[in-house]
């Protein structure tokens, strides 16, 4: 964890499995190759030294992604969480030691100190979490998990933001029915626009906007 502080990297979640890790992290600075570059070369000299060899641990370069909506990270949680009861070395979150949730159980003092700014953290009194992260992930949300990764980020207005797919008049440009308009609005806002910017490009209210969402949320 000393990479963390010499970085100024606030750790989210993290899993280490025996043969890959993932880490859920936020750089306060460009320097996310450096941070990889140091805990992968310590953990390399750490690990190579209690086994007894030589050589390069890890294969290939890391690979990173941008976290722009909360249901993402919530998604990312789970499957971070839940990567060593899919690989069948625990049964329930929290059992397995090299996760943050187990760390947090388990008040690892030094996990926790780099990673004071977790929303795992902040949530751990929540009689709830633990229930929410042992939710087995769907084939559908994984789905959206791989497509939330292929899409293209941008930086507006000091954020990162996904950018748009579509305008929305290529949104309803080809709506008929008013089915075909609600399942139009859901994209859209999937697409990342704003119900109140849709709402006011249809010129129905928010409330509207809302119900449908809702309605086809709950059928979904």
């Amino acid at each position: 964890m000393k990479a963390c502080r010499t970085y100024k990297v606030n750790v989210h979640d993290y899993c280490l499995m025996d043969n890959h890790y993932h880490l859920l992290i936020q750089t306060t600075s460009e320097n996310l190759s450096l941070f990889m570059r140091q805990i992968n070369s310590n953990y390399a000299t750490y690990f190579n030294k209690k086994y007894k060899r030589s050589g390069y641990l890890w294969q290939g370069r890391y690979r990173s992604w941008y976290v722009v909506t909360d249901e993402y990270l919530y998604g990312l949680f789970r499957y971070i969480e839940q990567n060593p009861i899919k690989a069948k070395i625990s049964q329930k979150i929290g059992e397995y030691p090299f996760t943050l949730l187990a760390s947090l159980f388990h008040e690892n003092k030094e996990v926790i100190a780099c990673a004071k700014h977790s929303r795992l953290l902040e949530e751990i009194e929540y009689e709830g979490i633990q229930a929410i992260m042992e939710t087995i992930l769907t084939d559908d949300e994984l789905s959206k998990l791989k497509k939330e990764q292929k899409r293209k980020i941008v930086h507006k207005e000091h954020e990162y933001k996904y950018e748009k797919e579509k305008s929305l008049e290529e949104h309803f440009s080809e709506m008929v029915t008013k089915k075909e308009r609600n399942l139009a609005i859901v994209e859209a806002i999937e697409d990342g626009y704003k119900q109140v910017e849709i709402a006011e490009f249809l010129n129905i209210s928010s409330s509207a906007i809302s119900k449908i969402v809702s309605v086809k949320s709950g059928n979904s």
